[in-house]
C-alpha cells in the first residue's frame, strides 16, 4: 500500500516594494510558513500569474498615488507608480478569482482605492492620533466586536507598531472599518462578504511574537486552503503554532 501523499500547502502571492523586499519579504515568508503556506514574491514589474497562487498579501511601502481615487498630488510624497498599477491589477484579479486577500499597512488602503474608497493622505492632519516611527507597537487600537477580525484577535484592545501616514477616508465598496485607533482613525478594514478580504494598517509580519498578530497569517491561510483542497489542507493549518512555546521550538529555539 502506498504511502498517502502530504496535502500542498497553499502558495501565497505577496507584493512587496523594490527598495524594501530584502528585508520585508524574509519576514512575511517566516509568517506564512508558520501557519502552513509557501510564499511567492512578486516586484512591480514581475509577470504576476494568480493561477499559480491560492491567496494574496499586499504588502507595505510607500504611498499610493492619490491620482488614483482623484486627490491632489502632494510635492513631499514617495510613489511607486510601477507598484501601484500591479498591486491594482492583482487586487481585481483577486477578487475575480475568489482569492483570499491580506493587506498590510498600504495592502490596507490599496484594497480600500480599488474597490472605490479614498485615503487621507496626511492622516495626522485630520486625527489627533500620535505619530509613531517604530516596528515595536506603541498605538493603542479597539477592534469592533461581531467583525472578522474580532473572531480572529478577540475584542481585547491590541498594541501595534504605526509606520503610516495615509489613512482610508471614504470607504470602498463592501469594505467597514473593524478597527480604530483611540483618536478614532481607522486602523483596519474588511470585506462584508466572500471572498475573504481584510486590512490592517500595522505590520504583523514584525511582530512574529505575538499570538493574535500570527492569527492574521493563518486566517488568510486557512482561508487559501477552504477554497482549494478543503479538509486535509485545513487540518495541516489547524496544526501550526499558536503558542509561543510551539513557536520557538518549530523554529528551532529553547
Amino acid at each position: 500500500m502506498k504511502p498517502s501523499r502530504a496535502p500542498r500547502r497553499p502558495v501565497i502571492g505577496v507584493t512587496v516594494s523594490r527598495r524594501s523586499a530584502w528585508r520585508i519579504f524574509p519576514l512575511i515568508r517566516l509568517n506564512l510558513a508558520l501557519a502552513g503556506a509557501r510564499a511567492l514574491r512578486w516586484i512591480d514589474r514581475d509577470e504576476v500569474d494568480l493561477s499559480a497562487v491560492d491567496g494574496v498579501v499586499i504588502g507595505g511601502g510607500d504611498d499610493i498615488a492619490p491620482t488614483l481615487y482623484g486627490g491632489e498630488l502632494r510635492a513631499e510624497v514617495v510613489l511607486d507608480h510601477d507598484r501601484d498599477r500591479m498591486e491594482a491589477g492583482v487586487i481585481e484579479a483577486a477578487r475575480a478569482r475568489g482569492l483570499p486577500v491580506l493587506g498590510i499597512c498600504r495592502g490596507a488602503q490599496m484594497l480600500n482605492v480599488v474597490l472605490g474608497g479614498t485615503l487621507h493622505q496626511n492622516a495626522f492632519e485630520v486625527f489627533a492620533s500620535r505619530r509613531y516611527r517604530t516596528i515595536l507597537p506603541r498605538r493603542r487600537v479597539s477592534i469592533r466586536p461581531g467583525t472578522r477580525l474580532a473572531d480572529i484577535a478577540g475584542t481585547r484592545p491590541m498594541k501595534v507598531n504605526a509606520l503610516h501616514s495615509q489613512a482610508v477616508a471614504s470607504l470602498g465598496e463592501g469594505l467597514k472599518i473593524s478597527a480604530r485607533d483611540e483618536a478614532g482613525m481607522p486602523q483596519a478594514l474588511e470585506s462584508t462578504a466572500a471572498p475573504f478580504a481584510l486590512g490592517v494598517q500595522w505590520h504583523p509580519e514584525h511582530l512574529i511574537y505575538a499570538r493574535r498578530q500570527r492569527r492574521l497569517f493563518r486566517a488568510l491561510v486557512h482561508a487559501a486552503a477552504a477554497r482549494t483542497t478543503g479538509a486535509d489542507q485545513m487540518a495541516q493549518v489547524d496544526r501550526m503554532p499558536d503558542s509561543l512555546r510551539d513557536l520557538r521550538e518549530r523554529i528551532g529555539g529553547r
